[in-house]
């Protein structure tokens, strides 16, 4: 049985792609030409050369696959023309699926996020049942990706045998880009957090998130969606977690996103001038960071058998990688 993976050079995909490999299934790894293949040496895997915003070339990659592992996704939390996001995390999922359904691919997981849930307003961890719209959605990552998983909900009331994932933040080894969770760690571990803001994170090891993807594959509803997350925690313990892994001080000065605010609008400016490279601190993380991002992976649990290991071991195993490709 060939599968297909999209994003498999990614962080997440890179790690669905060698968990089928464990299992002995045959894959074929979706690429855009120019990626970094860092994360696909060395492993026995078919290339596809293609890309979300060309038809035909997902059409070729879907051909004669019985499964496709939709991972890749525009992880931005900033960019310089949004309408990338969108025509990546949107457009480009309602036609590899379609493009899949017309294959006749038996059985298709879409990875999806936490982002496109809402907030309970008892300040208890989100489920997949947590209510959300469009309007609560901060930013245009978060908009894409809720209206992509719309996308994705409408193919499957027509038929299409898909089952969806929301992973929340992922941390492990292979983030080679970093994505904007593994540069909070790695700006971390360098001592550039002098100060924090009083929110909170779910956080889950990389292979766990891509195990849990195994699992729905296995056992999932078609239709339905899991939560696949790890532990609920302060930032500020994150961050005093990573510091004492490096041997740093952490930071104890905690401040209102809002005072922030001023800081990330200049750090945007200057990200646009450079040529829009996404800055760390941006506006629409720190309107996220008001609210506590904390889920319940309870359905994932009980359905599909998925178990996360603790916090810590995601944030050490995400710096030993660090540390021995040279981020550090």
């Amino acid at each position: 049985m060939t599968t297909l993976v999209t994003g498999a050079s990614g962080f997440l995909g890179s790690a669905v792609l060698r968990a089928l490999l464990e299992r002995g299934e045959p894959v074929r790894a979706l690429v855009r030409p120019r990626s970094n293949r860092q994360n696909l040496d060395g492993l026995p895997v078919e290339i596809a050369l293609g890309d979300l915003t060309d038809r035909q070339s997902l059409a070729d990659a879907v051909r004669g696959c019985q499964a496709v592992f939709h991972v890749a996704a525009d992880y931005r939390l900033w960019a310089a023309d949004p309408a990338e996001l969108y025509r990546t995390n949107v457009d480009g999922t309602r036609t590899l699926l379609e493009a899949a359904g017309e294959a006749g691919v038996a059985r298709i997981l879409y990875t999806s996020s936490v982002a496109t849930l809402g907030s309970r307003p008892d300040g208890e961890p989100a489920d997949e049942r947590t209510p959300a719209k469009l309007d609560h959605m901060i930013g245009h990552y978060k908009r894409s990706k809720y209206l992509a998983e719309q996308a994705v909900r409408e193919l499957a009331g027509r038929g299409l045998p898909v089952v969806i994932l929301n992973p929340s933040a992922p941390i492990g080894p292979r983030d080679i880009r970093p994505t904007p969770t593994g540069r909070m760690v790695l700006e971390a571990a360098r001592g550039h957090f002098p100060a924090y803001v009083d929110t909170g994170l779910n956080v889950v090891h990389v292979d766990d998130a891509a195990e849990g993807h195994l699992l729905a594959f296995e056992r999932g509803r078609i239709g339905q969606r899991y939560v696949l997350g790890g532990e609920n925690l302060p930032l500020g313990e994150i961050l005093g977690t990573i510091a004492q892994l490096v041997g740093r001080r952490a930071p104890r000065l905690r401040l209102p996103p809002g005072l922030l605010l001023p800081l990330a609008h200049l750090a945007e400016t200057a990200a646009r001038l450079r040529g829009g490279r996404e800055p760390l601190l941006t506006t629409d993380g720190l309107r996220m960071a008001r609210k506590r991002m904390y889920f319940s992976s309870a359905l994932a649990e009980r359905e599909l058998g998925f178990r996360a290991r603790p916090a810590l071991e995601a944030l050490r195993d995400a710096l030993d990688w660090y540390r021995r490709h040279g981020y550090l």
